[in-house]
């Protein structure tokens, strides 16, 4: 009962990890995602439409859809049926709007004492924000990421992916196996309150605690750089940008050597990291006037080997083409019912004794109501059928 990237994201880490999911969707319209294109995978079994949005299918494998309204009294039946044999179940609606549909956690621990049940908000079911919707872009903003992302003169920019929404899909799912483990233990389920506003300050690590610590303002945006590790940061390149971390005084004597200027290693202004941040204005553009000089491959060319930490930046597609990227698997193809061959991105973590897989491809919208209603709820085809008609199910 989750929409968009941070449920979405946690049940179908759960999917990959083996859990059955089922995917309970509006039955017209579905997730929310499914319109957000282009891009979409084109259909090529002749049915009308864009297509399956790139962003729906990024976080939607390994489940089942059911097509369902609860607004229908029906609905909320086959829900409560379903949560009855269900372990987990994971909504990111509104704290209390789920109540006016006996579908909240009070009423669904009554049926099912040990469900987890798993609500996914912007700002949690407490606080003076808890009934505001939240988003990933105002949740970056309010709560400090925005504020440390960009350049040091430029303006506050959000992270170029949803990083707020998936790191909260990362603590849900991590939440829902600790309570599951807790519920071996104990018998019992529990409510997680999980929300993208917690989920960002916890995030702000070391940045959050130096506030902390210092009683001071932060110090702003730093772009690539590190504010107190000089050079750490991205540079221009002949074609391109390259990153490298002279994190320590022999790093930075590495790049020293391999960039052709060794006298900066006995250069005052240099010599340790103290005084290299102390003068970073000065070495910065020194640095770069060197790396300028040559291409992004060469550079990597003459680093590789050194002990220097240094990576080429690249765009997406670079990445999805990356030999590395390639070589770990991390790209594969499946078999849509509808689009036919499609490239998706595979599951990270890499077992021992065990390989996360790709049981499903993202589900067309109620492609499982039948089966799910049938074999899991217990309806004949004639109660489907007249479910259908009501425009309870699709």
């Amino acid at each position: 009962m989750s929409r968009v990237l941070a449920g979405p994201y946690c049940t179908q880490i759960l999917g990959d990890l083996g859990a059955e999911i089922i995917k309970v969707e509006h039955p017209v319209r579905g997730d929310d995602t499914r319109a957000w294109g282009p891009p979409f995978a084109a259909y090529n079994d002749g049915r009308a439409g864009n297509g399956e949005s790139a962003y729906y299918l990024s976080v939607n494998r390994n489940k089942k859809s059911l097509g369902l309204s609860f607004a229908h009294p029906e609905g909320v039946q086959i829900l409560h049926q379903l949560a009855r044999d269900c372990d987990v179940l994971v909504e990111n609606y509104l704290p209390g709007s789920l109540k006016k549909y006996n579908l909240d956690y009070e009423t669904l621990r009554k049926i099912n004492p040990r469900l987890i049940y798993t609500s996914i908000t912007g700002y949690g079911q407490t606080g003076p924000y808890s009934d505001r919707p939240g988003f990933d872009v105002m949740v970056e903003a309010e709560f400090g990421l925005m504020h440390l992302t960009g350049t040091r003169d430029g303006p506050p920019v959000k992270v170029g992916v949803a990083v707020t929404d998936l790191t909260t899909g990362l603590y849900a799912c991590n939440s829902v196996m600790a309570a599951l483990l807790a519920r071996a233990n104990t018998g019992e389920g529990q409510h997680l309150d999980v929300c993208l506003s917690d989920c960002q300050v916890a995030t702000l690590a070391n940045m959050g605690e130096s506030v902390l610590i210092s009683g001071k303002k932060d110090s702003g945006r730093w772009g690539t750089a590190h504010p107190s590790v000089v050079p750490y940061q991205g540079f221009k390149t002949a074609d391109g940008d390259i990153f490298v971390g002279g994190a320590n005084d022999r790093l930075f004597g590495v790049l020293c050597d391999k960039i052709g200027k060794s006298e900066w290693k006995t250069d005052p202004r240099f010599v340790s990291n103290n005084e290299r941040v102390n003068n970073r204005a000065v070495l910065e553009p020194l640095i770069e006037g060197e790396l300028v000089k040559r291409s992004t491959q060469r550079w990597q060319e003459i680093f590789e080997g050194s002990g220097l930490p240094y990576a080429a930046v690249n765009d997406i597609q670079g990445t999805m083409n990356h030999e590395h990227v390639q070589a770990r698997g991390m790209v594969q193809t499946i078999d849509h019912p509808a689009c036919g061959p499609i490239k998706v991105i595979s599951p990270p973590v890499k077992y021992s004794n065990a390989e996360p897989s790709i049981r499903s491809p993202p589900p067309l919208l109620g492609e499982h109501t039948d089966e799910l209603l049938r074999d899991v709820v217990g309806l004949s085809v004639e109660q489907v059928e007249e479910l259908k008609g009501k425009g309870v199910v699709a």
